[in-house]
Formats: structure tokens, sequence, C-alpha cells
């Protein structure tokens, strides 16, 4: 039986991509075990999807002052050391890493070790835990065409991301008899990842009013985030995260206002969604969403509003000129070639995997 290792965390966006790909894996015949850190939310994730788990030590690395970053070289190091012990035991054929600082040290003992590894940069330039595992990796797979350009040209692979294969089987029917919708009116989706955007959310419920009377409204607005006085309103469904539901709202909806981190946007280029993207700011990021953004606004495939241009009148004109233009979008994502990650990512890591053996 052929084996991979799998490991990526500290964030959802590290390890959904990862989940992706287990329904093709075990198609293909391999046994899958996931490394991640100890106590880090990818352990619940992917101990629910019914994945063999292994927590080693890590630590993040800093490009700002913390007294952390005089402990946490010392758990990287031992991170390193159980990650070697692992893959030893294990013996896998190829590890896939789609980063995280927990990456750093099983990516650079499945070097030492002569496992092959293959890693996934989603966002536009490379992070920094992935800078660091490049040397490791002998295939790097990425979703823009502009990362290319900070890659080694032998080990880039424009893969576009891995999508959950259950996002695209969504029911739209389904969808609207779960929010109490009649299907009378086009249905927008706000979603502000994992954790909802409290600005995006305050922006939306300010223009509620003109925007009901386009639109039905989905509000995925993050845990907390709730606003009591709204529970009930015609045409007006919020909910602090959707699990088993999502594909069917997804489904149901018509346009899309959400955050631009690299997995959503590339799930919204697979469904061929017209959408509004509102990405970080610089300031509460390294840039990444706004790099994001800017590369799917010039490939045709969002509208961009700067969240420091959002008010009321910007939001509610842009949302509006969205839905009016959305066959454009719709035209321009139909052209992408990039939107099946997972097909491309197994071929990689078939290649691989078979060289090894």
């Amino acid at each position: 039986m052929k084996k991979i290792i799998l490991t990526g965390g500290g964030t959802a966006g590290h390890v959904t991509p990862n989940l992706a790909l287990l329904p093709e894996l075990k198609k293909k015949g391999y046994d899958v075990l996931y490394i991640g850190s100890i106590s880090g939310m990818e352990s619940v994730m992917v101990k629910k999807a019914g994945v063999a788990y292994k927590g080693i030590a890590t630590g993040k690395l800093r490009r700002y002052f913390d007294w952390k970053n005089f402990t946490d070289p010392f758990r990287v190091i031992k991170g390193f050391f159980d990650a070697g012990r692992i893959i030893r035991e294990y013996k896998p054929d190829v590890v896939f890493s789609k980063g995280g600082f927990v990456a750093v040290p099983v990516t650079a003992a499945a070097w030492i070790n002569r496992v092959p590894v293959i890693s996934h940069e989603s966002d536009m330039t490379p992070g920094l835990a992935n800078k660091i595992a490049a040397p490791f990796a002998k295939k790097i797979c990425c979703n823009f065409p502009e990362t290319m350009e900070h890659l080694p040209k032998k080990k880039a692979v424009l893969s576009g991301s891995p999508i959950r294969a259950e996002v695209l089987q969504g029911n739209r029917g389904e969808g609207l008899k779960i929010l109490g919708f009649d299907g009378n009116k086009p249905v927008l989706l706000i979603i502000g990842g994992s954790l909802g955007a409290q600005h995006i959310n305050t922006a939306v419920r300010s223009i509620l009013d003109r925007l009901l009377e386009t639109f039905d409204l989905i509000h995925i607005c993050g845990k907390g985030n709730l606003a009591p006085e709204l529970e009930g309103r015609a045409g007006y469904r919020q909910f602090e995260f959707v699990s088993a539901e999502l594909k069917d709202f997804f489904a149901a909806a018509d346009i899309f206002i959400s955050r631009a981190g690299a997995n959503a946007i590339c799930e919204l280029l697979a469904l061929k969604k017209p959408n509004l993207l509102i990405p970080l700011s610089a300031n509460a990021s390294r840039g990444d969403q706004l790099l994001n953004a800017a590369s799917f606004e010039k490939q045709g495939y969002s509208m961009v509003l700067q969240e420091e241009n959002m008010t009321d009148d910007t939001l509610y004109s842009s949302v509006i000129e969205l839905w009016k233009n959305k066959e454009s979008y719709i035209e321009a994502m139909n052209t992408s070639a990039i939107s099946d990650g997972v097909s491309i990512i197994i071929g990689e890591i078939e290649k691989i995997a078979g060289n090894k053996k």
C-alpha cells in the first residue's frame, strides 16, 4: 500500500485543502497519516475526518519581538526529532505540506530521511513557513500565475487550490428550503472567514433595508456576531457558522461578499459565483489578501472594494454593480484552467510516489 503524510496547521486554511485531497487519495489506495501540532485546531478537524493523527512540538517563527522567540526555536527542534521518528516508523512514499509552522520541522525531517516533499502555497507570495520549507520540496504547487515568479522554475506547478468535493455538490432547492426563501429574489451570501469580519458585518446591517429590496440575504457573521434584533427579519438569515448546510447555501447563492483568503476565493472560482471581495487591509495582515484580490480582479473573476474605501454607499453600489454585471464575471471564471486543484496535485503526488517506489 502506498503511504502519504499530510501536514499543515495553525488555521483552517492550512487544513481544509489537505482534507479535500482525502477522497481521491483513498480512491488511489493511499494509507494516510496526518502530522500536526499537539494542541492545534487541526487535531480536531483531522480526527473528525477519520484520519490517523500524530501531534508534534512546534513553535512560531515571528518577524517581530516576542519573548516566545527565545523558546519556540527549541520547540521547533524538538518537533524536528518528533517528526523524524514518526517518518522512520511510518515509512511514507511522499509528504504533502500545506504550510503553517508545524510543516517546517516535518518537511525538514522528511528531507533528511530522503522522503520526497510536495508543498502548496495558497497566497500570492510565499509565507515565511513555506519559504523556509521550499528547499526541502521537490515540487511547490500554487494558486496564482503571479506566484510562479517567486518560486524556483523547476519546482513550480500552477495547480489551483484543492477544493472540497462536497462544496461543489450543493442543492439550490434544498438550500432555499432550509433558509425559508421562496426563490423570487436573487440570493446574496456574505461570509467573512472562520471568525467573521466585524467591519463587514456592521456595514451590511447598516444597509440591510436597501439590500432587502433586491436580495434575500444569507449572512455568516462569525462566532459572537449575531444581531438578536434582526432574528426573524423576512429575507434575512444570519448564522455564526455553517457546517453541513454550507454546500446547499453556496448553491442557493447567486452572488457573494467575501474576504480574500486564498481558499475562500478559489472555492468561489470553482463554483463560478460572482463575488465582491473586501480584503483585509495591510494593517491587519501581511497583505496577502490584498494581493490575492488584485490577482482575481485582474483576471476578471472578482470585483474588489478596499476596506478603507467601504462606506454604506460604496458597499451598496458595488453589490448592485456586481449583480448587473454578473454574467461577465461568470464568463471569465469559465475560462479558468486552474479550478481543479485536486486532480493536478494528486497527479504530482502519484508521479513522485511512483518514482520513489
